[in-house]
């Protein structure tokens, strides 16, 4: 099989270079100057192994690339950028006869649970994909993923449930590259697990902070209540034990030099000035929930609107702080 990374950010930098090195065929997919620097350089990947360059097959359109039968689309772009990556890549032509969308399967690596739902829209076969993968996109041409011994967990399953015979390549592939891909036929509930964590970006995008105490209780703050309104869905959830146990002692972080990780993908979004983040589909898949359920949700509405702010007018991750952002929280709670 030949992987299709569409989006070789952190994420898909991260899994198509590793793909690369286990000997498996890429093609990767970026723009602007990210794609002049792949094309021009390779990409620089760095792993708790060190330093390489892979020099990779790279494409800045679906246009510009012939697809086969046996290629497997791996989406990795933000899940504000899914719809038109979908609208792009569905209707192209597969060598043979028929359509990406028709054909081909596709692979959604993104945070929350919206972007498996719009690729079914234009895909037969999807795939949802849970990412426990801590990397960062450096700069053009360079991304970081150092965790060990495993540098990611990915869950993999069919969407909306089930499993089969492409999964279960696609995880071997993976496995081959020092990337856990266990294949479960309930993805979404691993997701959603997933999500519950990930309302917390939005406070680490604006404050910088997560580890200190006012930010971990804020923190926990937006958890519980997504936890709260997906109970009160009747949305089934991995609990946190089950996470913990899972994981284990697979993967655990590494930094070569002793440094802190970098931020999260949202405090990434706003460190490049990207204009866009994804707090819609995190903090506001919550209050989207809660609504339809009659669930208040202040804290995940506070946080939607201070990170979609920040993004909006540029300000520059980290430059609240984790005080103003309680009241802000606060507030909300209080209305």
């Amino acid at each position: 099989m030949r992987y299709i990374i569409i989006g070789a950010g952190a994420i898909g930098g991260t899994v198509g270079g590793r793909l690369a090195e286990a000997g498996h065929e890429v093609v990767l997919v970026a723009r602007g100057t990210h794609f002049e620097a792949l094309r021009t350089k390779g990409l620089r990947l760095t792993t708790a192994e060190g330093t390489s360059t892979h020099l990779l097959p790279v494409v800045d359109r679906p246009d510009a690339l012939e697809l086969r039968p046996d290629d497997v689309l791996f989406l990795a772009v933000k899940t504000q950028d899914c719809t038109a990556a979908l609208e792009d890549w569905a209707a192209q032509p597969v060598a043979g006869g028929g359509t990406a969308g028709e054909l081909l399967p596709l692979v959604c690596a993104q945070n929350g649970v919206e972007s498996e739902r719009l690729a079914l829209r234009r895909f037969r076969r999807v795939y949802g994909m849970c990412v426990y993968l801590p990397a960062t996109y450096l700069e053009p041409g360079s991304v970081s993923a150092t965790c060990a011994p495993m540098t990611g967990i990915l869950h993999l399953g069919r969407y909306p449930s089930g499993t089969d015979e492409t999964a279960l390549r696609i995880s071997a592939d993976l496995e081959k590259s020092r990337l856990l891909a266990p294949v479960v036929p309930d993805v979404m509930r691993w997701k959603y697990a997933k999500l519950t964590n990930n309302v917390a970006n939005a406070v680490e995008a604006a404050t910088g902070v997560i580890g200190d105490e006012d930010g971990v209780r804020l923190a926990k703050r937006a958890t519980a209540e997504a936890r709260s309104v997906l109970a009160a869905a009747g949305i089934e959830v991995v609990s946190e034990a089950e996470q913990k146990d899972f994981r284990g002692d697979k993967i655990r972080f590494d930094p070569l030099d002793g440094s802190k990780r970098g931020g999260g993908s949202s405090w990434q979004s706003l460190n490049r000035g990207t204009g866009t983040i994804e707090a819609d589909y995190l903090n506001g898949e919550i209050a989207l929930v809660g609504r339809v359920y009659g669930v208040p949700t202040p804290v995940n509405d506070a946080l939607q609107r201070v990170a979609n702010s920040f993004a909006r007018e540029g300000r520059a991750a980290g430059s609240m702080s984790v005080a103003e952002l309680t009241a802000i929280v606060d507030a909300e709670a209080a209305e």
